[in-house]
């Protein structure tokens, strides 16, 4: 499918002002300079119209997918758009099998490219290789974490940032001036103070804010003969979007480290409060749901083992069931979390190990520990003197003779339960077992 065939027409009028004015060339496009401005590196491609694969990597509404049209205009290439929530490998075939009937150079522009399952991804890679394909991914997500490094390797990372204050300011300005396809015929005033105020509330998303300005003008007044748009009018037009804030900014981390603390005081309004504060403000709730699945384990530890199922459970309902009834699921964890009793026994414990084998750097396998698949290996004594579990008294080797430890190291302790929730069972079961060791040392 030519996304151009459309690009080049005139938009309707009916379409969202964000969709109208969607640059048509390079030299329209605001923001971004690092990437697009002279000499940059998208700047060359345009201008050579040798484009390569890549993921652009950013928030919403910083021209992602435009960069992606743009590219492939400059290039003269056939532009394919997927995206990765609904297409399968059914689709990319699909998509395939077009690029091989085309002489000319086929772009796939893949939105949401952290969303590919490992099926999907091994399905594209073949012909990004071979270069049948000219891939683009957007994605929200870090693509080290979302995409497999066989894909990464074959493709740059660019990373787009939101948009200033000023750059939104000149993208609604953009769009008030242009009788084609913005508002330019209308005539409208807008004070400096009402797109200063439009801009904050769009937290660096060019989309919301012409999205906003578009409502906006809706509620201008007929002055002189003219259109003027004042700030009083946008009270009801922001309301709770005036709150958003840059996900860069301190108010951002602040709210995250807000959550995080609360849950760790066992106050769960607290927790609500500036989850729901961080959300309406813009906020991605994977980024709370991220926080809590550490939590889970910093901080609530085994005094609740229950915990991390139950948020990695929320972080499935989230995607499974979308936005709105997926933030229940999360506000469900968040309040087992505060709730549950609290334990930094883990945290503590895994510091210690990490700490101890800095300062012993020499840890050797006792040999009964060690596997034996050969029989050199047998007969070098790998695996003698091991002791199944399962086929001991009450399921457990006792003795400090095989207490697994490195017998040229000294003795360490580093999980120590606590006496709360579950681990106060864990601390009885570990005071159980060295009873046993301390009477098996001294049998006869």
């Amino acid at each position: 499918m030519d996304l151009f065939d459309s690009a080049h027409a005139a938009p309707s009028e009916d379409a969202p002002l964000a969709f109208r004015m969607r640059p048509r060339q390079l030299d329209d496009y605001v923001g971004q300079q690092a990437l697009v401005g002279p000499d940059k590196p998208l700047r060359r491609m345009a201008e050579s119209g040798v484009v390569r694969s890549m993921i652009l990597w950013g928030p919403p509404g910083v021209g992602k997918t435009t960069l992606a049209e743009l590219l492939a205009r400059a290039s003269q290439a056939q532009l394919e758009h997927l995206s990765a929530v609904m297409a399968g490998v059914k689709e990319i075939r699909a998509v395939v099998e077009r690029a091989q009937q085309m002489s000319s150079t086929v772009i796939l522009f893949l939105d949401e490219i952290h969303r590919l399952n490992k099926s999907q991804q091994d399905a594209l890679l073949p012909h990004v290789e071979s270069g049948l394909l000219t891939l683009i991914g957007a994605t929200t997500e870090n693509p080290s974490f979302e995409v497999n490094s066989a894909l990464l390797s074959r493709a740059r990372v660019y990373v787009l940032k939101s948009l200033t204050q000023d750059e939104l300011i000149t993208v609604m300005r953009q769009a008030l001036n242009d009788a084609e396809r913005g508002l330019g015929k209308r005539d409208i005033h807008v004070e400096d103070e009402v797109l200063s105020a439009l801009a904050h509330a769009s937290a660096g998303d060019a989309r919301r804010a012409l999205g906003l300005l578009e409502t906006a003008c809706d509620f201008a007044t007929q002055e002189a003969g003219r259109e003027v748009l004042h700030k009083d009018a946008l009270a009801d037009v922001i309301g709770h979007q005036a709150s958003a804030f840059d996900k860069q900014g301190d108010a951002y981390y602040d709210l995250l480290s807000a959550i995080h603390k609360s849950i760790r005081s066992s106050r769960p309004n607290a927790a609500l409060l500036y989850m729901a504060r961080f959300m309406q403000g813009g906020g991605d709730p994977l980024d709370v749901v991220r926080r809590l699945t550490a939590i889970a384990s910093e901080d609530v530890g085994n005094a609740d083992p229950r915990a991390l199922p139950l948020v990695i459970a929320a972080w499935d309902a989230y995607l499974r069931l979308g936005d709105y009834e997926g933030q229940r699921a999360i506000a469900h964890a968040a309040i087992h979390l505060a709730v549950a009793p609290k334990s930094n026994r883990i945290d503590r414990a895994w510091s210690d190990a990490k700490r101890y084998v800095r300062e012993q750097p020499q840890v050797e396998v006792p040999t009964y520990l060690r596997n034996a698949p050969t029989k050199l290996m047998e007969q070098l004594g790998h695996g003698e003197g091991y002791r199944y579990a399962h086929n001991e008294p009450d399921g457990y080797p006792a003795g400090s003779v095989h207490d697994c430890w490195p017998e040229e190291l000294p003795k360490a302790t580093f999980f120590k339960p606590s006496p709360f929730g579950q681990e106060k069972r864990f601390g009885e079961i570990m005071a159980w077992r060295e009873s046993r060791d301390q009477e098996a040392d001294e049998a006869p």
